[in-house]
């Protein structure tokens, strides 16, 4: 699908997901929710994702689909939240943020900030920041994430090098992106640190937060079967 046109003043709010096939995703959540119940979850986790990039109301938002966005659920996102669906592109996960970011900005976005489904903590407020502090000149803007990642990123021009080289998956994620942009010359702006809904253990967290409990409504958490 072609990116429509932008303005200088849109900041582009992007999210990138997977279809949720029983079984593929959240798969380290598996253990203590079962295959059906892991992806009962991921279900809602992209559904909150995209409430809040749509009430931060930063501007247009995108569906970054990692398969088919023909696929019913890309679909149903569309129909209900009004985004515009796009497809992934191949290789790591720094080259599709890189390539994604690129678009926003090549179809004439002032900014763009991409994140994804696993942070349900993040508030529409978190990007709201995050876009202001684009609009005000960052070039770079991080949300780091306990685990040694980063929830979100958001650039106000291209800055594909930042990308290169960075562990993706390990605890030195967020370490690495930070050094490559030294080495550029790039100040890095950093939100306050947040986390991700990854490991059976960060259920926990959920219960600390009486507005997140919803998420795992009718979910059996406890020793599953996969």
């Amino acid at each position: 699908m072609t990116a429509p046109g932008y303005r200088a003043t849109d900041c582009v709010v992007q999210v990138f997901a997977r279809a949720p096939a029983t079984g593929a995703v959240k798969t380290r959540l598996i253990p203590a929710l079962g295959a059906r119940g892991a992806a009962r979850l991921y279900v809602r986790l992209v559904g909150l994702t995209l409430e809040r990039a749509a009430a931060a109301a930063a501007g247009p938002v995108e569906l970054w689909c990692a398969s088919d966005p023909g696929h019913p659920f890309f679909a149903w996102c569309r129909r209900r939240y009004g985004l515009v669906l796009r497809r992934q592109s191949e290789g790591d996960l720094g080259a599709r943020m890189r390539h994604a970011l690129g678009c926003a900005l090549g179809a004439g976005a002032g900014s763009a900030i991409l994140i994804g489904t696993d942070c349900p903590a993040r508030t529409a407020q978190a990007l709201r920041a995050a876009a202001a502090r684009l609009r005000a000149g960052a070039r770079l803007v991080l949300e780091p994430a306990v685990d040694g990642g980063y929830t979100l990123v958001g650039v106000r021009t291209a800055v594909p090098e930042v990308f290169d080289g960075v562990p993706w998956g390990s605890q030195m994620v967020l370490a690495a992106t930070r050094a490559r942009a030294a080495a550029l010359g790039l100040r890095v702006h950093e939100l306050p640190r947040t986390w991700d809904l990854d490991r059976p253990e960060d259920l926990e967290r959920l219960a600390a937060h009486p507005e997140l409990r919803a998420l795992t409504a009718g979910l059996r958490i406890g020793s599953c079967p996969a």
